[in-house]
Formats: C-alpha cells, structure tokens, sequence
C-alpha cells in the first residue's frame, strides 16, 4: 500500500514538473533576428544615452529594435558604438513598449 502510494506521487511530481516546463518554454516566445546593430545614441541620434539599436530589414522598411541594457547588450556595445554598425544575429524575447519594439538580448553573435 504504502509502495503504490509513492509511486502515484512520483508520477504525478514527474507529470506537474512536464507541464510547468512546457508552460515556460511556450511563454518564452524567443526569436532570433539578423540585421545591423548601431549605436542610438552616436550613429541614429535617437537616444539620449549609447545603447545598442538592431536594424531589421521587414517588408521594405528598416525596423529598430531598441535592446534593453541587460549584461548581453551592454557587452557587446564596445563592438558598435562610435562606427557605422555590425551585422550580428540577436536572440531574445521582443516586446513593444512607448511605441516602439524593444528587445531583451539573451545572445548577440557577430559573424565571423
């Protein structure tokens, strides 16, 4: 008895923990984008401080994509600010916010 009862609580501990992890995975909505990373600050004169912008090329038009300043943007901006950009691919979660789109960076990788 007390054997079965440990079982139907290991499968049901095993089954709560599947679903949570497919619950976040869904909300987690990353993308990955590729475009030029500039400067807001120094190259498109948008910003009031240097933070990283990634221009995508989407239907015709070039889209900015404002990166929050977590370690990943921060990191990388040594690479872009001051010069006309790099081409990179940004992995991360993307929200709008004071209409415009704002990215949370979980990766940047420049081509090698």
């Amino acid at each position: 008895m007390r054997t079965s009862r440990l079982y139907v609580a290991l499968a049901a501990g095993l089954l709560a923990g599947m679903l949570t992890a497919r619950i976040l995975a869904a909300d987690s909505d990353e993308v990955t984008l590729t475009g030029m990373m500039v400067c807001g600050k120094c190259k498109l004169h948008e910003t009031k401080e240097c933070m990283n912008v990634l221009q995508v090329e989407k239907d015709g038009k070039t889209v900015n994509y404002y990166l929050t300043q977590n370690k990943v943007s921060r990191d990388f901006h040594v690479n872009i600010c001051e010069i006309d950009g790099e081409n990179v691919t940004v992995t991360g979660t993307v929200q709008w916010h004071d209409r415009k789109e704002v990215m949370t960076a979980t990766k940047i990788v420049a081509p090698m």
